[in-house]
């Protein structure tokens, strides 16, 4: 009898719990597009591709023009997006998982995830999309806080297989079919969620090469395959969009899009990081500064635009500040999160904007370059960088976004003080980094700083 007594107590107490979190937390879909450029999307100026859908967001939310993804390659930056902090203090030292980085490694286990507080908080948790942060059983999105996973574990172009959880349910998927079969599966999970706070990361391929377009897109776009992709994207995030007012879900839910990184090199012809130099892979702006759109309505106010410097590694204690999740009291202090609360800014309230400097690492990992306001400094040779390899080259984006003048020698104590800060930053990152995940990695040294860096 005090068994049966027990557990009905249990079930009413969590049956509470459930309610209580319904009420007072909102649901979070975070939406990250795959090798998307920051002139991709008609809101942030292409005239390509038609993309009304985000746009609408936009004017319902926030729109950030000042975003940097958590790195300019893929793995790192779902690294950096997930746990908040930088790739280096999780032991990543270059590439990404199939590509200079064994498919048997990836984010250590013991690192915290967006997945693993979310779900501590009482919600339901949910990947569908690519993961690209291990192969390994113990690596996989399920061990990694997820309760719903369908996903692909690498690039479009590097697998075949589409997982449901443990079991495999394509081989080979349908490329030009995987943005409908993640949106119609985001949907469904959507409406089972209904009476319960839910956290949806929706990592798409989309427009990750090779685009092909899907049968009811082709030759829609002005902009090749490509941009058929990329309108289709937003056509279908616009079902997600009508899922949550059929629901009436949408008043209750911060909706999130960004980019993983800048365009890749082999579709430079069609994708666009305008008015930015660099692509994926590359420290330049064009490589990791990315479109983010945010939108909460009545939290945060319509209409917006912030050019403040932000990035993917500030949305974990800003989105879980905004849930009413303490990271302080739920952190395990693994990683060290670097990312800071941005959610003044993102609601329109903010005095003084959270987030100062930034540090910027090429795809293999190697540190080179800083930001701290308008200023970026390259303290390492660049190829696209007239000039690096003779000393440090000193940037004002707003005034040179294309990063063609070195103004170092009109700033020689802007430069020394930003050399001492990444030297610092860099240190602390260097001593307090954890191993990757998987079996021992053998790069474990980090790579050599930049040749001004001393």
């Amino acid at each position: 009898m005090k068994k049966v007594t027990a557990t009905s107590l249990l079930c009413l107490l969590a049956a509470t719990v459930s309610l209580v979190a319904q009420a007072d937390q909102p649901n979070v879909i975070l939406m990250m597009a795959d090798d998307l450029g920051y002139k991709d999307l008609s809101c942030y100026g292409s005239e390509k591709q038609k993309t009304p859908v985000l746009d609408k967001l936009a004017k319902g939310g926030i729109r950030l023009t000042g975003f940097y993804a958590g790195a300019t390659v893929c793995t790192p930056s779902r690294m950096a997006l997930l746990t908040g902090a930088y790739p280096p203090r999780l032991g990543w030292r270059g590439g990404v998982v199939g590509y200079g980085l064994k498919t048997l490694n990836g984010l250590a286990p013991e690192a915290l995830t967006m997945g693993e507080i979310f779900k501590g908080a009482g919600y339901q948790t949910a990947l569908i999309g690519k993961w690209h942060l291990g192969d390994s059983p113990e690596l996989q999105p399920m061990k990694q806080g997820f309760d719903t996973t369908y996903y692909i574990n690498k690039s479009n172009n590097q697998t075949k297989k589409l997982w449901r959880g443990p079991d495999l349910v394509a081989d080979p998927f349908n490329n030009s079919r995987l943005t409908e079969n993640f949106i119609g599966e985001a949907i469904k999970f959507i409406q089972a969620n209904q009476e319960n706070p839910f956290f949806l990361y929706l990592p798409f391929t989309a427009p990750h090469f090779p685009a092909q377009s899907h049968p009811e897109w082709k030759g829609k776009s002005a902009n090749g395959a490509y941009g058929d992709v990329v309108e289709e994207l937003d056509g279908r995030i616009g079902d997600i969009l009508d899922t949550l007012k059929d629901t009436n879900l949408e008043k209750n839910t911060i909706v999130v899009f960004l980019s993983d990184n800048g365009p890749e090199p082999g579709q430079k012809k069609w994708a666009n990081a305008e008015p930015y130099r660099g692509l994926k892979w590359s420290a330049l702006e064009g490589g990791t500064r990315v479109p983010c759109i945010a939108r909460w309505p009545g939290v945060i106010p319509a209409g917006q635009e912030s050019d403040e410097l932000t990035t993917a590694i500030d949305l974990l204690p800003t989105l879980a500040h905004a849930c009413g999740i303490n990271l302080k009291e739920v952190s395990k202090g693994v990683p060290k999160i670097d990312g800071v609360n941005v959610w003044e800014t993102l609601t329109g309230k903010a005095k003084e904007h959270a987030r100062k400097n930034l540090l910027y690492w090429q795809g293999w990992a190697v540190p080179q370059a800083i930001r701290v306001g308008d200023w970026k400094l390259y303290f390492d040779k660049v190829k696209e960088i007239k000039g690096s390899d003779k000393g440090p080259v000193l940037v004002h984006l707003t005034k040179d976004p294309a990063e063609q003048t070195n103004v170092s020698e009109q700033h020689p104590e802007k430069v020394k003080e930003m050399k001492a800060l990444a030297d610092k930053l860099l240190t602390e990152i260097e001593e307090n980094a954890i191993s990757l995940g998987g079996p021992p990695n053998p790069r474990k040294t980090p790579p050599k700083r930049g040749q001004w860096l001393k």
